[in-house]
């Protein structure tokens, strides 16, 4: 499965708990545990994407905001998708955690905030896999 397909099922199923879990007092919990399994299995992602970046960037030239948002190094359909997933997941969160905490202040939907960590997590693991980084240049060479 690629990572793009990977993010929109996640945002898919965040959706449906996260709006569940805000309309249905029963559905709560449920919703909780999905926020905390995209939250961890984003940040396994993270993990597995600085690993594989580490190796590469002995001759590849990686930055951050390249690993993370793309920033020149994935081609635009590939943005979008990722950081347009990573961007409805952000919002899912953000406005389902208001929702519930004008509903109860100590609604577990606030959780709903970390779950845009496994859309992050899937923009970096594809970048290390498979994006265009400038090669590192050679020390030796510029002498």
């Amino acid at each position: 499965m690629t990572e793009q397909r990977a993010s929109w099922i996640a945002t898919a199923v965040f959706a449906v708990s996260a709006t569940l879990g805000v309309a249905v007092d029963i559905m709560e919990v449920p919703a909780l545990v999905v926020a905390l399994v995209l939250f961890i299995g984003g940040m396994a992602a993270m993990f597995a994407a600085l690993v594989i970046a580490a190796g590469r960037s002995r001759t590849k030239n990686i930055s951050v905001g390249g690993l993370f948002f793309l920033a020149e190094s994935a081609p635009r359909d590939v943005q979008v998708q990722l950081l347009g997933s990573l961007a409805a997941q952000c919002l899912i969160g953000i406005v389902t955690a208001a929702v519930g905490a004008a509903k109860e202040p100590r609604s577990p939907s606030a959780f709903g905030v970390l779950a845009p960590i496994a859309g992050l997590g899937l923009a970096g693991l594809w970048a290390a896999r498979h994006g265009n980084f400038a090669d590192r240049l050679d020390p030796s060479a510029q002498q």
